[in-house]
């Protein structure tokens, strides 16, 4: 990209190898000062290349998503965490829909105590961590599987899950705007959602705060469609007010401070939020 530095285009590079790119990690590999690297991500961030985090940067893209070994480092500490709360709300000898996600899959790993399940997926990689356990039962989903993740998508997958009436999905979502609407890239991968979501008593989204600072085009439901929200840190203001007056429990599974996505308004009403 022309008007970058050597330095700039290395941690642009970086950023599309790992997903995100963190600024102690930086100033340590080319051995410059945390404030040299904070500006050359304020620079990548004005030419829309990066977006900022807490402590670093991701690949900024509203209309494609990162490779799917790039999503399992963005957040991974986050994503474990958010995938054991989410599954410790989930009782033995239920049924669940888990869909697409690099946290969907974490929710997945912690899974594989409970006992007298009936899982339903469109996700590969969860079948894969799930069928070898003896009492949970796992349905794929058939359809075309997608390489980049394994996913399985398109109108065969979405037929079958409409098949179903189960306790509980899990769902995730590649980005959350600040109306709390849920999005993702792929309309196919959509359209499997939102059968999900239509097909069951419980939905529960799953999504850690990088989801918030991000865009993709393709809108799968609102927040007003679920029951739970499980994620990393405090929501921002606007999206707290959202769940607190659809009655959505929140659920923040690490100590962290609110996402900066905006500063929270005095006297706006907390949502009903749980720590775990």
């Amino acid at each position: 990209m022309a008007g970058l530095s050597h330095r700039q285009t290395e941690i642009l590079n970086i950023a599309r190898s790992f997903g995100r790119v963190m600024v102690d990690d930086l100033a340590r590999r080319f051995e410059v000062s945390a404030q040299t690297i904070r500006k050359d991500l304020n620079d990548l961030c004005d030419q829309r290349s990066l977006t900022r985090i807490h402590g670093g940067a991701i690949i900024a893209s509203g209309v494609e998503n990162l490779a799917y070994e790039a999503r399992r480092f963005v957040a991974a500490e986050e994503k474990k965490a958010i995938g054991i709360a989410a599954a410790a709300r989930i009782p033995n000898g239920c049924s669940l829909f888990i869909n697409i996600g690099t946290t969907t899959e974490e929710v997945a790993s912690a899974l594989t105590s409970h006992e007298d399940m009936l899982v339903i997926t469109n996700n590969l990689n969860v079948a894969m961590l799930l069928y070898r356990h003896p009492r949970i039962e796992v349905i794929v989903a058939g359809g075309t599987v997608r390489r980049a993740d394994g996913a399985v998508v398109g109108s065969t997958a979405t037929q079958l899950i409409g098949q179903f009436k189960v306790d509980y999905a899990i769902i995730g979502a590649s980005a959350i705007d600040e109306e709390g609407a849920l999005l993702d890239f792929d309309y196919r991968e959509v359209q499997a959602a939102q059968a999900i979501i239509a097909n069951a008593r419980s939905v529960m989204l799953v999504a850690d705060s990088t989801k918030l600072r991000r865009s993709a085009p393709v809108r799968i439901a609102h927040l007003s469609q679920i029951q739970t929200f499980v994620t990393d840190s405090p929501l921002p203001s606007g999206l707290a007010s959202i769940c607190h007056h659809r009655g959505i429990e929140v659920v923040v599974a690490m100590d962290k401070p609110v996402a900066d996505i905006d500063d929270a308004e005095p006297g706006s009403p907390p949502p009903a939020l749980r720590s775990v």
